[in-house]
């Protein structure tokens, strides 16, 4: 399978997993790794592609490129600074299925010949841009995939908003590959709800003591959100029981009204939750509709930058209902599943919906807006 085809699949974001000992950013990650372990583990993670750093200054060579091929049946993506045809002949003799063109080092004249070349050679090419204006050049050379790299290679400075917004603009017809600064699975969500396709991942993996591990979990679904957040300990409690979302309730009629949101560390995204019509605060907004004499109605909308991006699939306010899971299990897109879910519960409804997250909130409570920690530990531990 090509590396693009890889990537095409259906099925929810992608991952391709990256190989590399140093980094002129990080220093020292893996020093004496053995690629054909790391190939051999990501090909068992469910990774899509895997991607080889062939240049020195990664204590990368093309031997290492030939080694992966030895040791895997997944695509492989031949990464470094490229700028010659023989260099494009070199990298697909020794097993290369696809190389990176990194728009900052190249004109569009000579970014567009090697494009011919590696057509010819039957390679495919990851264009990376990092700034509008080479995304908007990739898009005029027909780049597909474009890869959007959080990190200036210049400064080595990491801007994931950035990226973010680079994500959301770019065409819908290709495939957009996040890279860079991606560690946690809320981050490698944020990508995917900017419309990227894949995310590539190489740091964070090469550092874990378990990489195929890692690399699961980056990918793995459902999220977990604990909602109903009012004090910044039980934040933290959250965080570090694992949780993904951290919501925060925006209604003054809910017993676990927030004022605003309140700070989360970079691994996670803040979700501020509305009733009638969405705010600005949170990284993601989660809009209900109104019910009279309630404090909100049934089922809301997630949303990112105003654009819906995952249907809520919640119970009536104070009520139950038998249809429940089969609502979410029949919703179209990605569905946060949310209402009357618990520690003891929500194991089952993830085996009967497998949605794309799950949201508490009053069932791992103490009292209204005073979380409970040991139950919030326990509802991430089995969601997960």
């Amino acid at each position: 399978m090509s590396f693009l085809d890889a990537l095409s699949k259906p099925g929810g974001l992608h991952a391709v997993a990256e190989f590399k000992r140093r980094s002129p950013s990080a220093g020292g990650i893996r020093p004496g790794a053995d690629v054909r372990a790391y190939a051999q583990a990501y090909e068992a993670a469910g990774a899509a592609a895997m991607s080889v750093l062939v240049d020195a200054r990664f204590d990368g060579s093309i031997d290492d490129l030939r080694a992966a091929r030895e040791a895997t049946s997944l695509p492989l993506l031949a990464k470094g600074f490229f700028s010659g045809a023989a260099q494009l002949d070199e990298l697909r003799a020794a097993g290369a299925d696809a190389a990176l063109l990194i728009l900052r080092d190249l004109d569009d004249e000579r970014a567009g010949a090697l494009q011919a070349h590696a057509r010819r050679l039957g390679l495919d090419v990851l264009v990376e841009a990092h700034d509008a204006n080479e995304l908007e050049r990739a898009v005029r050379l027909g780049a597909d995939p474009i890869g959007l790299n959080a990190r200036d290679l210049g400064t080595f400075t990491i801007d994931r908003r950035a990226q973010l917004e680079l994500v959301a603009a770019a065409p819908r017809d290709r495939i957009v590959i996040a890279e860079s600064a991606i560690a946690s699975r809320a981050q490698a969500a944020a990508a995917e709800l900017a419309g990227a396709d894949a995310v590539l991942v190489g740091t964070a993996l090469m550092r874990a003591r378990d990489p195929a591990a890692a690399l699961r979990g980056l990918v793995s679904r459902p999220l977990v959100k604990v909602c109903g957040l009012t004090r910044q300990e039980d934040v933290a409690a959250a965080v570090d029981a694992g949780a993904d979302l951290c919501g925060f309730i925006l209604v003054d009629e809910s017993p676990r009204a927030s004022r605003r949101v309140l700070a989360v560390p970079d691994e996670v995204l803040s979700v501020g939750v509305y009733v009638g019509e969405a705010g600005a605060q949170g990284d993601l907004q989660q809009l209900y509709e109104r019910a009279e004499g309630r404090v909100r109605g049934r089922d809301a909308i997630l949303l990112r930058r105003g654009e819906k991006v995952a249907a809520v699939v919640d119970l009536p306010w104070g009520e139950d209902d038998p249809s429940h899971l089969e609502r979410a299990r029949t919703a179209d897109g990605r569905v946060m599943l949310a209402g009357g879910l618990g520690p003891e519960n929500v194991r089952a409804a993830i085996e009967a919906v497998h949605p794309w997250a799950v949201d508490a909130s009053s069932s791992l409570e103490r009292e209204p807006g005073v979380k409970d920690h040991d139950r919030v530990r326990a509802f991430v531990e089995a969601a997960r």
